[in-house]
């Protein structure tokens, strides 16, 4: 049985950063991307992050590039997300993901095949 779970999240202030992390279980983990992704309430679930199997080549939204970095330990089935200088246009429920495609848009959230249940991210002003 596959699971995704995330942590990390919480309430911050403007300015503040957060670690996300999500824990796989039930997969080969080093055979999938990752990827992260947000919904805000009342929006569509957008692309944040991913990261190769090997983490040889990383994505990004351009809403966090520069305040995000993600990475992964292989060896811990574990993805992180480095959240830096949130702003409250971040706030939103974070989801991870994982992709067992070779070759796909790591940015189109249809071509991943697992996921996580997301952990909030609160961002005051």
């Amino acid at each position: 049985q596959v699971q995704l779970v995330e942590s990390g999240g919480g309430l911050v202030q403007a300015g503040d950063s957060l670690r996300l992390s999500c824990a796989a279980s039930g997969v080969f983990f080093s055979r999938y991307a990752m990827g992260w992704f947000r919904q805000a309430p009342g929006k569509e679930r957008e692309f944040v992050a991913a990261i190769s199997r090997n983490s040889g080549t990383t994505y990004y939204a351009d809403s966090v590039k520069g305040r995000c970095t993600i990475s992964r330990d292989n060896a811990k089935s574990t993805v992180y997300l480095q959240m830096n200088s949130l702003k409250p246009e971040d706030t939103a429920a974070y989801y991870c993901a994982a992709d067992s495609s070779l070759v796909s848009d790591r940015r189109d959230s249809t071509k991943y095949d697992y996921w996580g249940q997301g952990t909030q991210v609160t961002v005051s002003s």
